[in-house]
């Protein structure tokens, strides 16, 4: 009976005035079994299949090189598998121990982490944190003096999204130094009064676990996470991956290539880790178990119910809500996002780096959750997704595949339609104002540090020093603006962008203006100023 409808149920209830006499006892009985005939309940096995099912067709479709997933039901891992390859071109099955990047992801883990110390009583959630960062500096002096750790892993202190990023992706910057920058990052709203991705405040929270605890982050969550819950082939950099290992894929350069595995250690506590399915359903487990796993109780349930919580309010607009029935809130907890689903409370986050995208789902009320990993950057992970949430909580059918192919139709129609336009508005059979060689030079912004420009073989190329494989050869364009042109040790698929000189009164550059359209990287941001 539990099975049925809840509002049919309670409907049959209310006929009071039906008398159970022995005929009517078996006619209702045999109702109920034709009412249940007519709405059966996929079993856990059917629904597996048919995941299964549905993430071969996804391999083929985008031509994925490889994916592992895994799923967690009442505490037991009920379906755990790899697809595809590891490396492009290799026979390198990818099984549920092989170790992806799982990138934002990690944030949850520096959440527990804080947990952990808050139940020793060692922090508080609403602690300043200039009580253990003395050094740390905003750009405006107050938000500096009113922010908090709860303030630092909920997306609310008036930085734009990805604000900053530039500063820890594939630099050569430590935590220390990372920190010591952000205080030139201006901001884009007041103090708590708008939702933006940051990056750079759970780098900071990091830190504050390693003033408290007297360890590196990577050492403490290894130490009070991984090792208690068996994760051994989890890592905290891709200088410590063990043997099965996926590499990053992307169509950077006009064609699928295989990357080098990125550098972020300078992001450990934001963005640095890296794990496998099998490993990532024990952290599920732990989630699920409100701190507890197998006995081991690695942080309490009054913190896991904290790091579920909304403590700030994300704007759902009205197309989205049509486009995405059964959802109508969306909130920022504590190193996770919480929405409704179909009346059942989702906790998830997802994880991007280049060649890298994944997604960890919680449904605390059915005691379920999943995770997908990928080594490429096409739309599957999310697909994957999507159609795993629907089958697991017996969703209406939807296409998300067919939806995903759609928009990447109009992506690149758009992308094609962009390109004409710019095309347009070149101005032919100009000339740069300066010989090569006196575009040299180094140019030094306050929040990145400095970018050079060389002449070499006849042609500008522009290096950004504390980014050793950020190297790109400009081509001119018109007057004094060139094109980008990044070279392959630049693994970030970067669109077509554009570098301007502009001249001061003695007809010497003085400044540099980096025009790079991305999703993820804020080039305007920057205000390279000639030095050298």
């Amino acid at each position: 009976m539990r099975d049925m409808p809840g509002p049919v149920w309670k409907k049959l209830q209310s006929r009071k005035q039906i008398t159970m006499t022995p005929n009517r006892k078996i006619i209702f009985t045999l109702f109920l079994l034709l009412f249940a005939a007519a709405t059966p309940a996929r079993s856990i096995t059917e629904k597996i299949e048919k995941i299964d099912n549905y993430a071969k067709m996804l391999m083929s479709d985008w031509e994925q090189p490889g994916m592992s997933v895994a799923i967690v039901k009442d505490d037991k891992v009920v379906f755990q598998k790899g697809y595809g390859t590891r490396e492009l071109g290799k026979n390198e099955p990818v099984d549920p121990d092989t170790v992806f990047a799982i990138a934002s992801n990690s944030k949850a883990f520096l959440t527990a982490t804080l947990a952990i110390l808050v139940d020793e009583k060692k922090i508080a959630w609403d602690d300043k944190v200039s009580k253990y960062l003395p050094e740390f500096q905003m750009y405006d002096t107050w938000v500096t003096s009113e922010l908090t750790i709860r303030d630092l892993v909920t997306h609310r202190v008036g930085l734009d999204t990805f604000s900053g990023d530039l500063l820890w992706y594939e630099t050569t910057y430590s935590a220390d130094e990372i920190m010591k920058r952000l205080r030139h990052l201006r901001p884009v709203s007041s103090f708590r009064s708008r939702y933006g991705y940051q990056n750079l405040m759970f780098i900071t929270a990091g830190r504050v676990v390693e003033k408290v605890s007297g360890k590196p982050w990577c050492q403490f969550v290894k130490e009070r996470i991984h090792d208690p819950l068996g994760m051994a082939r989890t890592t905290c950099s891709v200088r410590d991956l063990p043997e099965n290992s996926a590499f990053p894929h992307n169509e950077s350069g006009g064609k699928l290539r295989v990357l080098h595995r990125g550098n972020v250690d300078g992001a450990d506590s934001a963005a640095s880790l890296n794990s496998s399915a099998a490993d990532l359903s024990k952290w599920i487990r732990t989630q699920l178990g409100r701190g507890s796993f197998e006995g081991k109780r690695i942080f309490s349930r009054e913190r896991a119910w904290e790091m579920w919580q909304p403590y700030f309010a994300r704007q759902l607009s009205e197309q989205f809500t049509r486009d995405n029935p059964g959802r109508n809130f969306s909130g920022v907890a504590m190193g996770w996002f919480t929405y409704d689903f179909l009346g059942k409370k989702v906790v998830d986050h997802s994880g991007g780096l280049d060649g890298m995208l994944s997604f960890t789902v919680l449904v605390p009320e059915e005691n379920l959750g999943f995770v997908i990993l990928t080594n490429g950057e096409t739309p599957v992970f999310r697909i994957m997704m999507n159609k795993m949430r629907d089958i697991l909580l017996d969703a209406p059918e939807r296409d998300w595949n067919a939806e995903a192919k759609a928009q990447v139709a109009r992506n690149r129609e758009r992308g094609a339609e962009t390109l004409k336009r710019v095309d347009a508005t070149r101005i032919p059979n100009t000339r740069p104002s300066l010989g090569l060689a006196n575009y040299g030079g180094t140019y030094s912004d306050s929040l990145y540090g400095d970018i050079s420009i060389i002449e070499e073989n006849g042609g500008l190329v522009m290096r950004f020093l504390a980014s050793p494989r950020f190297v790109a050869d400009l081509e001119h364009w018109h007057y004094d603006t060139f094109v980008i042109r990044w070279r392959p040790s630049v693994a970030y698929d970067f669109p077509r962008g554009f570098v301007t000189f502009t001249l001061d009164g003695n007809a010497r550059t003085d400044e540099l203006k980096i025009d790079q359209p991305n999703n993820d990287f804020w080039f305007y941001e920057l205000r390279p100023r000639r030095t050298q």
